[in-house]
Parts: C-alpha cells; structure tokens; sequence
C-alpha cells in the first residue's frame, strides 16, 4: 500500500462510549445508506455515529428514485453546507466529520469553519483551486451531467455508474452499489465547474487557516470521478506551515466506492488508528 504521510433526522445510534461522535456526510448520488458497512464498523469500535442525509435526500431510496423533490435541482452547495453547519452546532461538542466525494469537500469546508474536532475527507470533490476538467476519467465521469440544464436534476445510467463509481469491481458488486443510488441536483456540478471564475464561489477552503483540527485526505489509486492525483493536488494546497496538521494517504486498487467495496476495512482501520482519541478509551 502507498503508504505516504504528508505534513432534521439525524439517524443517531446511542451508545454509552465517550468517545467522539462521528458524523458521516454521504456524497452526490447517494444517501446515508451508502456509509452502511463503515458505520457499523464504528459502531462497532464503540463510537457514536450520525448520518444526516442532505436535503431532500432524506427518505428512502425507492421513493427518490422514483419522485425526487421538485425543489432537488435548487440546491446549491451552500445549502448543503449551512444544513451539516446547523446539524453541528446544535451537537453539545464538535464531532469527527468522514465525508466521501462531495462530503469529502463539505468536510473541508466545515473544518474550515472549525466546526470539526477532527475531518476525514475520502476521494474529495475538488475544491476551488482545481480545475476537475483537467482530468480526463473525472471530466469523463461528469460530461453527462453538465449537458444537461442549470438547475436541473440528474441520475446516472448503470454504465456510467459503472464507470464512474465502481470500475474495479465485479459485475454483481457493482450492481449491489448501484442499488444506493439516486438522482442527484446537478448544480453542484456547475458550480464545481465554475469555481474558478466565482469569487464567492461555495467550494472555497482556506487552506491556511491554522485555527482547525487535524484533516485526513483519502485517495483510491483507481478512482475516475475524483482522481488520485486531483486529491493528491488538493493536499498539496494546505499549507503545511499554517499550524493546522494535513495527511495524505492512497490505498491501491480502490474505486471511488472505497468507503464500502471489499477492502473498506483496511481504510476504516487507518480512519480509526489515525481519529486523535486518547489511547485509553481505544
């Protein structure tokens, strides 16, 4: 494994540990469901977990599929950010954030905020400072959706799941992860496309900012949607003289389905050692 190490339903589990609640922010496409293995894992491990849905992602996935809301295509990054920000603060004490993909850039952003005692962010959507069409298999995995009109919602065809999402995977694997997905606001995407060219622009992170917790990056080798070196580059915008700890890690042979394909154990494991818990309540 590269190993390389660079310097609301809230769907709550109750546990009596005092450990860190975790909060698990899912990414485009896909729901809570989707951090079903990683979650029991934790919970598992004796942690508090949490899983709020975004907006208008918070019923089952039968029922999204087949009547999103009419309000899906409005939302904005923002929005999805302010929703987790609001979540957080009516939490007694800042949780551990682990988002994947569009979670992976929310949990940047609200570190960002110092909102997280900790964030884990696995295969991140690009932040402002990336350009994702200068990668060719994430420019690839999102063409269809930026043919489509402004504010608008879309869904993903099994192939272009396939992929997009679960390219090292066997045929009934992938069909088992195509299960969890659902239509998706396809603003986001315009947004992330545009970044550049928006001062404001939500996907904003101040990599600089000395004042948050540690962050965690994740990488899969074989990622298409969010490629290993545009998270490496993502890294590479902290500052690692800012005061704040960043890391780097890419596991080999990883999908953008990393936080669920066979295998996600070893991930969860890192996650876990890594997660700044004193050793006595491990």
């Amino acid at each position: 494994m590269n190993n390389t190490v660079m310097n609301v339903n809230t769907n709550t589990n109750a546990t009596s540990s005092k450990k860190p609640v975790i909060l698990f922010i899912h990414g485009a496409f896909m729901t809570p469901d989707s951090w079903s293995p990683m979650r029991s894992y934790f919970i598992e491990q004796g942690f508090e977990t949490m899983a709020p849905a975004w907006p208008y992602h918070d019923r089952n996935i039968e029922a999204l599929r087949n009547n999103p809301s009419t309000n899906l295509g409005k939302l904005g990054l923002k929005e999805v950010v302010d929703h987790y920000a609001r979540i957080i603060q009516a939490l007694p004490e800042k949780p551990i954030l682990i988002g994947h993909s569009f979670g992976g850039l929310i949990t940047q952003i609200l570190m960002d905020r110092n909102l997280g005692a900790a964030g884990i962010a696995i295969d991140p959507a690009a932040p402002k400072g990336i350009n994702p069409g200068a990668y060719k298999t994430a420019s690839k995995s999102v063409s269809s959706i930026l043919l489509k009109p402004w504010r608008k919602t879309a869904s993903l065809s099994f192939e272009q799941f396939q992929y997009a999402f679960v390219n090292t995977m066997t045929l009934k694997e992938q069909q088992h992860a195509f299960s969890y997905a659902v239509p998706e606001t396809s603003k986001i995407f315009f947004q992330s496309a545009f970044a550049s060219f928006n001062s404001g622009s939500p996907l904003t992170v101040n990599f600089k900012n000395g004042n948050r917790g540690p962050l965690l990056i994740i990488a899969g080798e074989e990622d298409r949607i969010v490629p290993a070196a545009m998270v490496k580059k993502n890294f590479q915008l902290y500052d690692q003289q800012s005061g704040a700890t960043t890391q780097y890690i890419e596991f080999p042979n990883r999908s953008h389905w990393i936080i669920a394909e066979k295998g996600f154990q070893e991930v969860a494991d890192y996650i876990m050692n890594w997660i700044p818990v004193p050793a006595q309540m491990r």
